[in-house]
């Protein structure tokens, strides 16, 4: 439990005694209780993570290099409290839900400038790294001041059913973000070589490597052929755009891997030559591996004798039995291709996950790239943070389940990931099917 008492002098003194059920995957049909304290649990991890990297990077100006896979912390930070007050404090329809208009009058910003710092439709990546952002005082009064009021605003929401449920639309969803927001900052931590440490009294949970590397590997499933229903429906509790709408498909009989591709397997690939031969990769891929120049997965030191990886700037010996991670999409189709298998599709991953479980089918160690490029579902219509799906839809890549630093809000079988194929930054693994 982390105690109100660690955020600022100013923030919320509300969070009760025990936080496990605001940290239930439940949350998505949370009442005004039960989502105030996930929403100053959620605040507590982000305040965490930027004490981890305030130890690393504030005597050097908070400065981290201009690439795709980073974005300064204290933008990452401050952007958190802008969508909360963006989408709540200052959204006058916001009890409207995503029935909302979403380019309507707003309120002003408690900061003057936070539309012009944080907002991502005026402030595309690379310009993050110009701005002359707050100081870490004042990203932290910042965001006390917008939990504040989104939690007061929340104390004063009413109705039942459906009303209610679009009332609490943008409190869910920007604990979700939140959430996120949380582990790319874990991510980053990683890519950097920044160190975590878990606070007396507090802190995330995270672990420095997967969970039950030990266990021993398990026979793929078989699944009979079926009609499974895809995605979500309005009025399922909070969904995001791109789980909508529920649609029924046609699944032949498929084989599935129980868990996660590991280590062990990975290094046969390796050893095989796998990074030197073009025949396994699609051109896409191969070009990516010149580019890069990889011979392994990213992090990795070693892979002879046992794999040497470095885990937020330490350089660990990995169980084999764990699932490999930081792997790009074009790593495990390459894989795959190899070994005679293939990546599942979305909808094989997300009936093995659901009519699996009872049958050892195992996910949430890593995030795993599936075969499916990144597009709407049939009926599909945006909700009003048009940032979150459309822009990458055609482009990105599907992955489905959760890491070892998913929060476990954020655990669905039916949640939709979405990365470019040529990103390995997060912790993303893959399984795969028969071909």
């Amino acid at each position: 439990m982390v105690a109100g008492g660690d955020l600022n002098n100013n923030a919320p003194q509300r969070l009760g005694s025990d936080t496990e059920d605001a940290r239930s995957p439940l949350l998505r049909r949370a009442g005004k209780d039960l989502l105030s304290l996930a929403l100053m649990d959620a605040r507590n991890q982000t305040l965490y993570w930027l004490s981890v990297y305030e130890a690393s990077l504030a005597s050097s100006g908070w400065r981290v290099p201009v690439r795709p896979d980073l974005s300064p912390p204290l933008w990452e930070a401050g952007h958190i409290g802008w969508f909360q007050e963006y989408w709540i404090g200052r959204h006058v329809q916001r009890q409207r839900g995503t029935a909302c208009d979403p380019t309507g009058i707003r309120l002003a910003s408690i900061e003057s400038h936070a539309d012009a710092w944080y907002d991502p439709s005026r402030v595309p990546h690379e310009r993050r790294w110009t701005l002359d952002l707050p100081d870490l005082q004042r990203t932290k009064d910042y965001l006390a001041t917008t939990l504040e009021i989104t939690l007061d605003l929340l104390d004063a929401t009413d109705g039942d059913g459906a009303d209610l449920d679009a009332a609490l639309y943008f409190h869910r969803l920007a604990l979700f973000r939140e959430d996120m927001l949380g582990e790319r900052l874990a991510s980053m931590a990683q890519t950097l070589g920044l160190a975590w440490r878990t606070r007396a009294g507090g802190g995330p949970s995270l672990p420095a490597l997967p969970m039950h590397g030990s266990a021993a590997q398990r026979p793929p499933l078989t699944f009979a052929p079926m009609r499974w229903t895809l995605g979500l429906s309005r009025g399922e509790g909070f969904v995001f755009d791109n789980e909508t709408l529920a649609h029924e498909i046609a699944l032949p009989e498929f084989e599935i891997d129980s868990q996660a591709v590991t280590w062990a397997q990975y290094a046969d690939f390796v050893e095989d030559g796998g990074y030197d031969e073009d025949r396994w990769w699609s051109a896409a891929g191969w070009q990516w591996v010149q580019r890069e120049g990889r011979r392994v997965p990213r992090h990795v030191d070693q892979m002879r004798q046992g794999v040497l990886q470095n885990r937020f700037g330490t350089l660990v010996h990995v169980p084999m039995q764990q699932p490999v991670v930081h792997v790009s999409c074009y790593e495990a189709e390459a894989w795959c291709q190899w070994a005679g298998r293939r990546l599942p599709t979305e909808v094989e991953w997300e009936a093995a996950a659901h009519l699996g479980a009872s049958r050892g089918f195992r996910w949430g160690e890593v995030w795993e790239w599936t075969a499916n490029t990144f597009r709407p579902y049939p009926g599909f219509s945006p909700d009003p943070d048009r940032d979150y799906s459309q822009a990458c839809f055609g482009t990105h890549r599907v992955l489905r389940g959760a890491s070892f630093a998913t929060s476990a809000r954020c655990r669905h079988p039916k949640f939709r990931n979405f990365h470019r194929p040529e990103r390995d930054d997060m912790f993303c693994g893959f399984r795969s099917c028969a071909a």
